[in-house]
């Protein structure tokens, strides 16, 4: 019987992957067999050691995603190290809040560089690997500001909604070519980026009070939707932002 979720075998690139979703993620496709190189900005031993006890090829580049100029070479590596890469996700990010009236230039640069640009390179980079031996997943963390605005979020909502957007572009040169790219836009989750919501009291009353699943994400929240955009049961879903929320959007 064919297995529709199997990635064993595979070499997945997860960005962000020392903590939060990423590291969730990491550790997740670890457990179903993959191997899996995580890019943080300090090295990770301790998640490496994670990956490497679930009897998978892991290892952690320390990378700084601001450094366009290294992308060829960061690639080089791992695909030195690997073999190959057949799953990039796309999950490190920034957030910066102020008012739109006051947001500072260096602050939108910082944040749509990191949340757009960066990704977007990653998917260039990786993506000639895939196009080159005719498969390959790629999976981009937008947002729900990839639907909405957001307050005092000018930066973050304009760089997810990008993602969201050029997601569905690179799909529609890719899809023919083996290659599916999609997009995970992930609700309100209890991780580090979401501390200062998580203890104003009013602020994360108003967001619960919002969710139909009566509770914030959690980490692993995420890992059966990556899993399922990485594996052969999605090869015929292209371009497409799937909402793992609670049901935020439907409310």
């Amino acid at each position: 019987m064919k297995n529709f979720f199997d990635v064993r075998g595979k070499v997945a690139v997860i960005t962000g992957g020392n903590r939060g979703l990423g590291r969730a993620m990491a550790e997740g496709f670890a457990d179903c067999g993959a191997d899996v190189a995580i890019i943080s900005t300090k090295h990770a031993p301790e998640v490496e050691e994670a990956l490497k006890e679930r009897g998978v090829r892991g290892k952690s580049y320390a990378f700084n995603l601001g450094d366009f100029a290294g992308y060829d070479a960061l690639i080089a590596e791992i695909v030195a190290d690997f073999g190959t890469i057949d799953i990039l996700i796309n999950n490190a990010g920034v957030q910066r809040r102020a008012d739109a009236v006051e947001f500072p230039e260096a602050e939108w640069d910082f944040v749509v560089d990191l949340d757009m640009k960066a990704p977007f390179l990653l998917c260039q980079k990786a993506g000639r690997i895939m196009l080159e031996k005719g498969y390959g997943k790629i999976i981009n963390l937008a947002s729900l500001l990839s639907f909405q605005g957001g307050l005092r979020v000018p930066a973050y909502a304009a760089a997810k909604a990008g993602v969201s957007g050029f997601t569905k572009s690179l799909a529609n040169e890719w899809a023919q070519h083996g290659v599916n790219i999609n997009a995970i836009a992930p609700g309100y989750m209890a991780t580090e980026m979401n501390e200062a919501l998580l203890a104003d009291e009013d602020r994360n009353r108003q967001i619960l009070a919002r969710i139909p699943a009566g509770r914030w994400g959690t980490p692993d929240d995420l890992v059966g939707t990556a899993l399922f955009l990485a594996s052969p049961a999605s090869d015929y879903v292209n371009g497409f932002t799937i909402a793992v929320d609670g049901g935020w959007l439907g409310r």
